[in-house]
């Protein structure tokens, strides 16, 4: 009997997810799995797509992003992420989440950069599942908990403090509660005002909801820069204590004092990881971003502004000159701009190629999509990392590329049947062109489409081709981790 499919792409260079060589064949899709590869000469399609030796690769894998408000506005409010490839996210990072703590004031930053005050409406994680799924995204979610979200839940205003016992308890008995209704672990951002008062044995009191059910024990540690060191040790021990796996985030070195330090952090990350599971995630840029808040300017870190509240006007300048031009200095242009963000340039490109080629490396975005001027890691992360790091400087091979965006991320996350090209796995694929896949946006354009990425399917949809844009097809899932 002559095999049917909903969608055969033929003649496609093979990239599996898993690290393997690539391999030419077809790939049929049926409903919203993968029924064959190989040679499917014999088969037939509804929807036949013609590779002409184009990569098929598992859909891309954000395994940092801050997208709760977006994933929930519309498919086609997804588009700076199906136009990389990317059909899932990972939400809830750096201790901010969505739910499951209402807000009826604009929350501190950074709180206040990742969802409008109106969107901190989800008093339980349950409550965002179920609008999830009532209204879903072009790309499949996975969600975290924000410690950041819980400390306002427990603590209200009250948080240049630590959190009594109380207090700590009502947190985790929030963490329990969300996580037994599909959230995937717990984040920290304890580099932040509404978290920096936080001791250890405060997050490891909040974190004990994660014990015995492989919740995850996701971070950005306290110090990405003098502090580097202590922090990772921290950021272990806080793990250890409780049995959760742990990931941390956007691992840099920042600052131009601490340039170089990834000779150190990777070594120590990597003799940890010997014995406990520990991975991290990194973005393709030597410049971060974050709230005007976060940091103190200095003059040796140019700081472009995302978005003020007060000055929307001055989005997509840099600091110093309206610095300038207001007869201020740096601290004080700052200040004048808040609520605001910024693009701080203060990391070094041999620390971002040796963290990113790290077998232990996974690839987040970290993008911030309420910016005025965003970063363009927000368009250009998935793309730069194929075309720039892989082709152009040959920091790994194109499938080692694929692994570190695909296979191992879901492995890390405990996303079973993706992140793979296999009989039985979800059909979330991307087509791309590797000799031409590129990122176009830039600092001064952030928001551009790649180059090179010719379609994207989630969950068998099409949700994004480069010749028709970004679909309107509500393909995502609201994910749920599955420990290993």
């Amino acid at each position: 009997m002559t095999l049917r499919c909903d969608l055969i792409i033929r003649d496609a260079t093979l990239i599996d997810g898993t690290g393997a060589p690539r391999r030419r064949g077809d790939i049929g899709v049926t409903g919203d799995r993968i029924v064959a590869m190989g040679d499917l000469s014999a088969a037939s399609g509804d929807r036949e797509v013609m590779a002409a030796g184009r990569a098929v690769a598992p859909g891309f894998i954000d395994a940092h992003t801050h997208d709760d408000q977006t994933v929930l506005c519309g498919p086609a409010c997804m588009l700076c992420k199906t136009s990389q490839g990317v059909t899932t996210v990972v939400t809830g990072n750096c201790g901010i989440s969505i739910a499951p703590v209402a807000m009826s004031e604009r929350p501190p930053a950074p709180l206040d950069g990742v969802c409008d005050t109106s969107w901190y409406r989800f008093g339980s994680f349950a409550a965002f599942a179920e609008q999830f799924r009532a209204a879903p995204s072009s790309v499949n979610t996975l969600a975290l908990v924000g410690h950041m979200s819980l400390r306002i839940g427990a603590m209200g205003k009250e948080l240049d403090r630590p959190a009594t016992d109380g207090e700590a308890e009502r947190m985790r008995s929030m963490l329990a509660q969300s996580l037994a209704e599909g959230a995937a672990g717990l984040s920290t951002g304890l580099f932040y005002p509404p978290s920096k008062h936080a001791p250890t044995d405060e997050v490891i009191a909040v974190a004990e909801a994660l014990r015995g059910i492989g919740g995850l024990y996701v971070t950005h540690m306290r110090n990405e820069a003098e502090g580097v060191i202590d922090s990772i040790e921290e950021t272990l021990r806080i793990g250890k204590a409780v049995g959760a796996p742990v990931v941390i985030s956007h691992h840099k070195c920042a600052q131009p004092e601490n340039h170089g330090r990834s000779v150190e952090t990777l070594p120590l990350i990597a003799r940890h990881a010997e014995r406990y599971p520990v991975a991290f995630d990194v973005y393709p840029y030597t410049a971060s971003s974050t709230s005007l808040a976060a940091r103190k300017p200095r003059p040796d870190v140019p700081v472009q502004i995302t978005t003020s509240v007060p000055h929307p006007e001055m989005a997509g300048r840099m600091l110093s000159d309206i610095a300038e031009e207001w007869g201020v200095s740096l601290e004080e242009a700052a200040q004048r701009l808040m609520p605001g963000g910024g693009v701080f340039h203060n990391m070094a490109e041999e620390d971002v190629r040796r963290i990113m080629a790290h077998p232990l490396s996974m690839i987040g975005s970290d993008g911030g999509p309420l910016a005025k001027q965003p970063h363009p890691r927000l368009w250009g992360t998935f793309p730069r990392v194929l075309g720039q790091y892989s082709r152009e400087l040959g920091l790994f091979s194109l499938e080692a590329a694929v692994h570190k965006m695909t296979g191992r991320t879901a492995a890390v996350f405990g996303i079973p049947d993706r992140g793979v090209l296999r009989e039985g796995a979800f059909a979330d694929l991307v087509m791309f062109d590797p000799e031409t896949v590129r990122d176009r946006a830039t600092f001064a354009e952030p928001r551009q489409v790649a180059d090179g990425i010719v379609e994207t399917w989630v969950n068998g949809q099409s949700v994004y081709s480069h010749a028709a844009g970004a679909s309107e097809t509500p393909a995502g899932r609201l994910l749920q981790r599955q420990p290993g």
